[in-house]
């Protein structure tokens, strides 16, 4: 390097007749002023260069090229353009044909629901009578209810059985106490028998007493506004024997009147838990209550027809459109139809079903995460990682995620959100991330492998120095996709393998 020149150099990628500059850096000799890298005139230098290229179709067969402009002192040096690199590996190029499925929204239908019904009686302090004005509670009429109702609708209704616990105050002697719960047990299980000899209903009726009931105590202090609660709650803490406790806490004489007029009568009772299922149409009846009057059903179960029970999409697309018509406010099936738009190719329809469906719920991940997938096919990242930023829950969260990381470069976050995916995408990542051995096992578990599986198959043969799956996997991939024989022409993948590819492509 002379001591005097300046040479700026331009990395220069020629293709198509076209060409396209990178990010130039300027050195000087050691006797230049200036702020440029200064190189040595004895000992030179060593410098790495990076730029980036926006790929444009072609740059695969392209040249690069380092151009110079030198001048030593205000003379201008002619030195040539000097050919440093030929062609650009493209495999990242393929995302726009591993792009995957798009998201549906799913049902919330259950067939079978669990249900309970609580109900609770009140006795008065050492009594275990039932009182007229308990057994007429909102609570215990609506128990009698739901018996009636499970013998009247056996096939919504089926009753599992029910769970009777009785408690006894924890203020008095144990002995007492405990004969009381149990009485207070037996007269409320005799009751529950009786309404269900009543109603025509058959279960179990399981029993259990509380002799002194110190959890719901202390359940109750805790919600309470005593002046002294965190005292008492300390005494329940530090004394295990029930006489031990109910005599510390008599002795807190300011508080214990309310704890006898609040607390304690509370506790004197018998709750009383219906435990049923509530059991919704079968298959069968969907199809046919779809067939007769589609207006009978709920969203979720024509939502669950539509995803399960319909083998056709010309059929699955009438049953959204139903949904559509009857439920408006949903947008679950707007979001169904979206999809079935972009599997038909139809992108327009698409954005205007994810529109209506965005208008009903502007944070409906599905619908983001289709808008999302829609923005990956039209290249547009930016918009793409807006959407995914609301599709959080979406069932193909992961999948696109991996697609976005892909097209930005990342691939390993592309590898770890694929990880669980087996598609021409999650191999596609795997083998940008050079790990050649999980894009293997990937690509033989595809569930429908096509042309572009096989073509990502030769790939991998070719970086791991194996001809023979070059050369079958090339076969098959072209002969279910011809234009995947130019591009393996132009593929750098294939630069050792030029003479299995012209013979493949004809």
């Amino acid at each position: 390097m002379k001591k005097k020149a300046v040479v700026t150099v331009t990395p220069v990628l020629k293709y198509n007749g076209k060409e396209v500059a990178g990010q130039s850096a300027t050195f000087q000799g050691e006797k230049v002023e200036d702020n440029n890298t200064s190189i040595s005139y004895k000992l030179g230098g060593t410098y790495t260069m990076k730029t980036t290229f926006a790929y444009e179709s072609g740059m695969e067969q392209s040249d690069l090229y380092a151009r110079f402009d030198a001048k030593l002192g205000k003379k201008k040096v002619s030195v040539p353009e000097v050919k440093i690199g030929y062609g650009v590996v493209t495999t990242s190029e393929l995302l726009g044909r591993c792009i995957g499925s798009a998201s549906t929204a799913q049902d919330a239908f259950q067939r079978v629901i669990e249900q309970k019904h609580e109900a609770n009686i009140k006795f008065l302090i050492g009594q275990a009578n039932l009182r007229t004005s308990e057994l007429s509670s909102v609570s215990i009429q609506d128990l009698v209810k739901i018996l009636k109702e499970i013998n009247d609708m056996q096939e919504e209704r089926a009753l599992q059985g029910i769970d009777v616990s009785a408690y006894a105050s924890p203020d008095g002697a144990y002995n007492i106490n405990e004969k009381l719960a149990e009485r207070r047990q037996n007269v409320s299980a005799d009751y529950v028998r009786q309404q269900m000899k009543k109603a025509k209903v058959n279960g179990d009726v399981n029993v259990r007493y509380t002799a002194e009931d110190w959890d719901g105590f202390q359940e109750l202090v805790s919600k309470s506004n005593l002046q002294d609660k965190d005292l008492i709650l300390r005494v329940l803490s530090m004394y295990q024997d029930p006489e031990e406790r109910e005599q510390q806490i008599r002795n807190m004489s300011s508080v214990y009147t309310e704890i006898a007029s609040g607390i304690m009568p509370e506790l004197r009772r018998a709750r009383l838990m219906v435990n049923y299922e509530v059991i919704g149409r079968s298959d069968d009846q969907i199809l046919d209550q779809y067939n007769a009057d589609p207006s009978k059903l709920s969203v979720d179960e024509l939502l669950y027809g539509a995803n399960e029970l319909v083998e056709d999409d010309a059929t699955r697309k009438q049953w959204y459109q139903t949904t559509t018509r009857l439920y408006p406010n949903d947008y679950r099936a707007y979001n169904n139809l979206a999809k079935l738009a972009l599997q038909d190719g139809d992108e327009a329809a698409a954005k205007a079903y994810l529109a209506k469906a965005k208008a009903v719920d502007t944070k409906a991940p599905e619908a983001n995460a289709n808008m999302a997938l829609i923005a990956l096919k039209d290249d547009d990242k930016q918009a793409a990682q807006t959407y995914m930023s609301q599709a959080s829950g979406s069932d193909t969260f992961n999948d696109i995620m991996g697609q976005l990381n892909i097209a930005n470069g990342n691939y390993s976050a592309a590898a770890a959100n694929l990880q669980n995916s087996k598609t021409n995408a999650a191999a596609l990542a795997q083998i940008l991330n050079k790990d050649y051995a999980s894009a293997n096992r990937t690509l033989a578990n595809v569930q429908k492998p096509d042309a572009t599986t096989s073509y990502l198959k030769a790939i991998v043969g070719a970086r791991t120095g194996d001809s023979g799956v070059v050369k079958s996997n090339l076969q098959a991939a072209i002969s279910q996709d011809a234009s995947l024989g130019e591009r393996a022409r132009k593929d750098l993948e294939f630069s050792n393998y030029r003479s299995v590819v012209e013979a493949l492509v004809k």
